[in-house]
C-alpha cells in the first residue's frame, strides 16, 4: 500500500495527490504513466505522473473526479492508504534537441503535459506551451508551467483568460508551417484530432499521448489498442505516445465511448445484497 502525503484542489472537480512511492520515483521518466486502485473494490486506472520528489520519495498526480474510480481516488485524505499502485509503465516520451517545440494540452491533459515539457526543455529546446481550460477558474498549474518553459500562452472557452477559443484556434493564430519542428499534444480526443489535422502538411513532427482505456497495463487484455497508420498498437506498452498524424482518433472516440457507457452503469449501480425480497 501506498501512503497519501499531500492532497491540493487545483480547480473544481481537479486534485492533486502526492503519494509515498520510493521505487517509481527512483525509476520513472516523462511521458510514463502508473495504474492505480484506490480501495480493494475499486477498478484500475491509469494516471500520467506528474511530477516527483526524491527527498520525500513521492510522486505526483492530478486526478478529475468524474467517474467512480476518480472520485474515491480523491476521497483519500493525507495519511490514507492507496490499495495499489503500479508503475512507471509505457514508454518514455520522445525528446530531441535544440528545436523550437510546442506543446498543447487541453483540460487536466495540462497536468500531464508539465513534464513533457519540462524535459523538453531540459533536453536544450526552446518550448511553447498553449494551454486550454473552460475559463480561468479551470486553469491548473500556471506557476509550474511558467517556471519550465519560454513561453506560456492560455486560451479559454469563454475568454474569461488570455485567448477566446480553444487551443488548435489560439495555434493557428500563432503559429505557422515554419514556427515549430516538434510537438507534443494531450488532452480530449477531439482536441488532439483538431491539433492533427491543423498541423497536417506543416512538416511538424507531432506526438500525441494517447489516453485509452486500460486495465493491466502490459498489453494483455487488449483494452489499450489503437490504430496508427494501419497497424494496432498498445497504448500502454507501445505508447502512450504515437505520431498523431497516424493515430486513428475516430476508432479511439468509438471505443472510449462504448467504455464510457459501462462507467455510467458502474455509477448508477446499488447494490441489493442484504436488503428482504417481497
Amino acid at each position: 500500500m501506498n501512503r497519501v502525503l499531500a492532497k491540493r484542489e487545483l480547480a473544481p472537480l481537479v486534485t492533486l495527490l502526492e503519494v509515498e512511492a520510493p521505487r517509481i520515483q527512483r525509476r520513472w521518466k516523462a511521458g510514463q504513466f502508473i495504474i492505480i486502485r484506490p480501495l480493494e473494490t475499486s477498478e484500475r486506472i491509469p494516471l500520467t505522473i506528474v511530477d516527483s520528489n526524491a527527498e520525500r520519495q513521492s510522486i505526483t498526480m492530478v486526478i478529475q473526479a468524474i467517474g467512480k474510480t476518480t472520485k474515491e481516488a480523491v476521497s483519500l485524505e493525507p495519511e490514507a492508504l492507496m490499495c495499489d499502485l503500479v508503475g512507471p509503465l509505457g514508454e518514455p516520451a520522445t525528446m530531441s534537441k535544440g528545436k523550437n517545440v510546442v506543446c498543447m494540452a487541453g483540460g487536466v491533459g495540462v497536468a500531464e503535459l508539465l513534464p513533457v515539457a519540462k524535459a523538453f526543455h531540459q533536453a536544450g529546446n526552446r518550448v511553447t506551451a498553449l494551454c486550454g481550460a473552460r475559463s480561468e477558474n479551470y486553469r491548473i498549474l500556471d506557476a509550474e508551467l511558467k517556471e519550465a518553459v519560454d513561453e506560456l500562452h492560455w486560451a479559454t472557452d469563454d475568454g474569461s483568460f488570455g485567448f477566446h477559443g480553444n487551443v488548435v484556434q489560439l495555434l493557428n493564430s500563432l503559429a505557422g508551417p515554419d514556427t515549430f519542428q516538434e510537438g507534443h499534444v494531450i488532452g480530449p480526443i477531439p482536441m488532439m484530432k483538431a491539433a492533427a489535422e491543423a498541423t497536417r502538411g506543416w512538416g511538424l513532427k507531432l506526438h500525441a499521448s494517447l489516453n485509452p482505456v486500460m486495465i493491466d497495463g502490459t498489453g494483455m487484455c487488449g483494452g489499450c489498442r489503437v490504430t496508427v497508420g494501419h497497424e494496432v498498437k498498445f497504448a500502454c506498452v507501445d505508447g502512450p505516445e504515437f505520431d498523431a498524424h497516424l493515430v486513428d482518433f475516430d476508432e479511439l472516440t468509438r471505443r472510449n465511448r462504448a467504455y464510457r457507457e459501462m462507467e455510467q452503469e458502474s455509477l448508477n449501480h446499488k447494490c441489493r445484497v442484504g436488503l428482504d425480497i417481497h
